[in-house]
């Protein structure tokens, strides 16, 4: 059975990217997938990759299992809330202190081009947003999903990538919410 990594980059656990994350595990366990949930602030870690690449800092503890975890995954789902037209900064200093040159890629010396380390991974992105999807796409252009999909995790070899965008939640009475909740479900049940 496929193995299914996912991770919650919202910095509080009681939020609806928590519930969406807890969702799409339960609907893929129930399936017969094996799953990890990774709910990043629960994890220990200091986020600021404070010399860049120059000089890699030591892993901490969360963060050699997170690589481990990712390693072991066949997919990956990132549920994460869009602010400020970007990731959390917790979901961001993870990304900067995990997908590191030599484990999610590898530069060629003397040319632009890089191996993709962690290519033969599928992926997902469950984001939630208060603008409705259409500004975000033809207005701001969907900077966010450009960042997490191409930049990030197609840069180390991660495809393809699906997008689940759930738009203008602070608008969207509880029923809503539950629809929401119930398709990321139906997603988690297929793997998908």
């Amino acid at each position: 059975m496929k193995k299914i990594l996912v991770i919650n980059g919202h910095p509080n656990n009681v939020s609806l990217c928590s519930s969406l994350a807890q969702q799409y595990a339960k609907g893929a366990t129930e399936s017969g997938f094996e799953v990890r949930l990774v709910q990043l602030s629960d994890l220990k870690f200091d986020p600021v990759l404070h010399k860049g690449y120059l000089k890699i800092q030591e892993l901490e503890p969360d963060l050699v299992q997170a690589q481990k975890d990712l390693l072991w995954a066949e997919h990956l789902v990132i549920v994460h809330p869009i602010w400020w037209g970007s990731v959390p900064a917790l979901l961001k200093g993870f990304l900067d202190r995990v997908l590191l040159p030599g484990f999610a890629f590898k530069y060629h010396k003397d040319n632009p081009w890089w191996d993709r380390l962690l290519k033969g991974r599928t992926g997902r992105l469950i984001v939630t947003t208060d603008a409705p999807s259409w500004w975000n796409k033809f207005v701001l252009r969907d900077p966010v999903i450009r960042m997490m999909k191409n930049s990030v995790l197609e840069f180390c070899g991660i495809k393809p990538v699906k997008v689940t965008q759930l738009d203008r939640i602070k608008d969207r009475p509880k029923d809503v919410i539950e629809s929401y909740l119930k398709k990321v479900y139906e997603l988690g049940k297929r793997g998908a």
